[in-house]
């Protein structure tokens, strides 16, 4: 399966084609920008599946595309003590909002894992 989507031109001016990958990177950065997200970062689950797939796609998001639309999952730690539902209600906003600037798919789901809580002053990550 090819990894790369049509996103807009005809065929007498060439194709833009964007890789899932490209997408996952977007919507990492943007996820990490919003305050009470320690990291973007995979579940276990995820992370033996991750090293055992040939295609590492960025760890932390999974992209679905479709024709022109996409549903991401984003797999986050957050910082003790903050409200879980509001960094997740941002984080989904930043993350459909920066893909679809950037691309011209529409962001139809943007579902928010949450694999860890990061407690201060401390090296210990709880992950459940």
């Amino acid at each position: 399966m090819d990894n790369k989507y049509l996103v807009n031109g005809n065929e007498a001016e060439g194709k833009v084609k964007i890789s899932e990958d490209v997408i996952a990177t977007v919507a990492s950065v943007a996820a990490e920008s919003v305050d009470g997200v320690v990291k973007v970062g995979s579940n276990f689950k995820s992370q033996v599946t991750d090293i055992l797939n040939t295609k590492n796609f960025n760890r932390g998001v999974r992209v679905n595309i479709g024709e022109r639309e996409t549903i991401v999952d984003v797999y986050i730690t957050i910082e003790y003590g903050i409200k879980i539902v509001e960094v997740s209600e941002k984080v989904q906003e930043e993350v459909k909002e920066a893909i679809e600037n950037m691309t011209d798919f529409d962001v139809v789901e943007v579902n928010v894992h949450i694999s860890g809580i990061a407690v201060k002053n401390s090296e210990k990550t709880v992950v459940k």
